[in-house]
């Protein structure tokens, strides 16, 4: 499969007919509907102030701290988590028939991001299995900088010794309404009989 084919199956799908609106800096949004004391609160809950703008905006608008999977099966001490920062060389078991779920953890740094997905393809044998996109929403960069954790649906697993054998091998990629894409990557996980 070329590397185009890999760039579509990583396209974040779209409700025709839906136009995102003109992104805004920090300090428009601060600016917009001043008066209303209530809406007021609720953006400054989200860091939008007038006083914005003072923020370095150098770097990213969002970093991605970790991807990790979470299961009630799971050894008690064991999370498997994948580093998006040095995933190359990490391999993460899975253990067949279970229910499991992908938490992302990740920082707003500055500016507000919108309707932003997690985009997931994973291949085994050259290929697709399966397409994953989770809404992670909207958000602007917390006052005090903790990160935001958004946990996905719940999934099953396969099972049976034809899926415990070979490696499946996944893209994944955090990308907003406009196309600006945030993080990319590649990992991979094995199927066994235990974690």
């Amino acid at each position: 499969m070329s590397s185009a084919d890999d760039q579509d199956d990583l396209k974040p799908s779209f409700t025709q007919g839906y136009k995102p609106s003109a992104a805004k800096s920090a300090e428009e949004y601060a600016k917009l509907d001043a008066e209303d004391e209530s809406l007021a609160r609720w953006k400054a809950s989200l860091g939008i102030t007038s006083g914005a703008t003072s923020r370095d905006t150098s770097g990213p608008k969002v970093t991605v701290l970790t991807l990790e999977l979470n299961s009630p099966t799971l050894p008690h001490g064991k999370k498997p988590i994948i580093n998006y920062q040095s995933l190359r060389s990490s391999s993460v078991t899975i253990k067949e028939g279970v229910e499991f779920n992908v938490r992302i953890t990740f920082k707003v740094n500055h500016s507000i991001i919108s309707g932003v997905r997690y985009i997931q393809v994973v291949k085994r044998a050259g290929l697709k299995v399966e397409k994953m996109e989770q809404m992670l929403g909207s958000y602007g960069p917390h006052p005090n900088g903790d990160p935001y954790i958004k946990d996905f649906d719940p999934e099953e697993s396969p099972m049976g010794m034809i899926a415990r054998s070979g490696t499946y091998n996944v893209k994944s990629r955090v990308v907003d309404d406009d196309g600006e894409v945030y993080a990319d990557w590649e990992w991979c996980f094995r199927l066994a009989k235990e974690w």
